[in-house]
């Protein structure tokens, strides 16, 4: 008798029959287009009825919103995987890169997050105000590096705002297949840290 994904799941708990149905939500919207994103189709694909769906999430808005809200809880525990560093420029460097790793490791997600893959999806003010706490992580890093005299000639929101700007510029190149992965890791570090060059107290760019 074969064992479904949701069966599985709930001997896992309705945590992890959550995150089986998003997962396979993701899948089809990725593999298969906006149109393939309807309750029916996701039950089918995860082997349970749709009334456990329509329990979970409200319906098909209520889904696109948690699969929205996901890749940023997602986001998130990458980012805090982040160790505490004596060093504060250090941290933020170490911050960066962790931006990259997890849009390489969920390139699906972050084309969910941040690239429009679902037209027409408009998050609601409290998922907006949740996912903005992946930015205020670095908004947070910056400010640590200002207070430490390390940058300066900006705000903390300032210098966030051009780093993510450069930021998304370039994984979502890569994730488009424009660079091959090796040469892309180097041009990501040149690019942050050209970025935040201007922003070097004295000292920091003499060392750098």
């Amino acid at each position: 008798m074969t064992v479904t994904a949701y069966q599985q799941a709930q001997r896992q708990g309705q945590g992890v029959v959550r995150e089986v149905i998003l997962d396979a939500a993701k899948r089809l919207l990725v593999g298969e287009g906006p149109g393939a994103l309807t309750v029916r189709r996701i039950s089918a694909e995860v082997g349970c009825s749709t009334k456990v769906i329509y329990t979970l999430f409200g319906g098909k808005d209520g889904l696109s919103e948690a699969l929205w809200l996901e890749g940023f809880a997602r986001f998130e525990r990458r980012l805090l995987e982040v160790p505490a560093h004596d060093d504060p420029l250090a941290r933020l460097h170490e911050g960066l890169a962790a931006y990259r790793d997890y849009a390489l490791s969920e390139p699906d997600y972050y084309r969910v997050m941040f690239q429009g893959a679902m037209p027409g999806f408009k998050a609601g003010e409290e998922s907006v105000r949740v996912a903005k706490r992946t930015f205020d992580l670095l908004v947070r890093g910056v400010a640590a590096c200002l207070e430490a005299g390390v940058l300066r000639g900006g705000t903390a929101a300032e210098i966030a705002d051009v780093l993510w700007m450069a930021m998304h510029g370039a994984v979502s190149l890569e994730i488009s297949d424009f660079f091959d992965q090796g040469e892309a890791e180097q041009r990501y570090r040149l690019l942050c840290a050209s970025v935040l060059t201007p922003f070097l107290a004295s000292a920091e760019k003499d060392a750098s």
